[in-house]
Formats: structure tokens, sequence, C-alpha cells
């Protein structure tokens, strides 16, 4: 029996207690929130807590889980011919502790935005399902499987 292949990720919505959520700019996928691949032998809350000192230069501390998230698309990566695992994604709240903002190799700039133009800049529809479900998140974890390819569709949606 052949093993499953994931990707598994964390991403990191960071607000200030201003009402600000910081963003960072990939270079190919636009406008987003701080997160990525979780390495091997690390656990999700330390994953996040690197992704998004790499991505935007600024510290945070985990608050709490926000939302599970499956992409279960089928679909080549940018080089056209690797196909892209199913990506299994844990977002948490997160609080700023430190650092100054500052790019990556990952990331062309990054910002802080008001909570109610942060739609303005994130146009990635998966990443919009879990921006609007950080800001409903009422105390229950959510779980959404969506795929991404040819088009953004969500498949299942439930609060935990």
């Amino acid at each position: 029996m052949a093993m499953p292949t994931h990707i598994v990720a964390c991403g990191g919505l960071v607000e200030d207690g201003e009402g600000n959520l910081l963003i960072v700019k990939t270079h190919h996928g636009g406008w987003v929130f701080p997160g990525g691949q979780v390495e091997v032998g690390e656990n999700l809350m330390d994953g996040v807590i690197r992704e998004v000192k790499e991505e935007s230069g600024i510290d945070v501390e985990v608050s709490h889980l926000i939302g599970v998230y499956t992409n279960s698309a089928i679909y080549k990566w940018y080089d056209g011919v690797t196909d892209v695992p199913t990506k299994v994604m844990f977002d948490f709240a997160c609080k700023p502790i430190g650092g100054e903002l500052s790019t990556s190799d990952e990331t062309s700039d990054c910002k802080w935005v008001h909570r109610d133009e942060v739609l303005d800049y994130i146009k990635n529809p998966a990443y919009t399902a879990r921006v609007k479900a950080y800001f409903e998140f009422d105390g229950n974890v959510n779980y959404l499987e969506y795929v991404t390819k040819p088009e953004f569709e969500v498949k299942l949606s439930r609060k935990m």
C-alpha cells in the first residue's frame, strides 16, 4: 500500500490591538495572510510562528485555532508538470509580540490593514473564505473542504 501524500500547512491571522490584520503580498498569489507548509518534525503552532516571522518579520504568539481546511483539488503546480497533493491547512488567531515589518524571498510586500479593508486586498477566494471564517469566529472551529481548480467551489462547510 502506498502512503498517501498531503501537504500540511498553517496560516496566521495576526491582529493587533487596533483592529488591523497583517497581510503579505506573495510572488504568485497576490495579497494573503501569512502561512505555509509545516516542516518535517515541526508542530503546527511552531510552524505558524515561523511562517509569520519568515514572511513578514513579525513575532507572534498563537491564541487559538480558528479553522481546519482541505483543498482537495487535483491540479498542476506552477511548473505545469508536478501534481499538487491534497492540502490540509490549520488557521490560527495570533497576536503580535515584536519584530518589524520586512519582506522575504516569498513576499514582495507586507503591511497592517484595518479589518474593514482586508478583503479589498485579498482576492483569492480560498483565502477570502478563510478570512471571513476568522471574522465570524464564534468559538467553534470551522471546517471547510473546497477545491480551487478549475474554479473555487465549497464542497463541505461545518462548525465543530
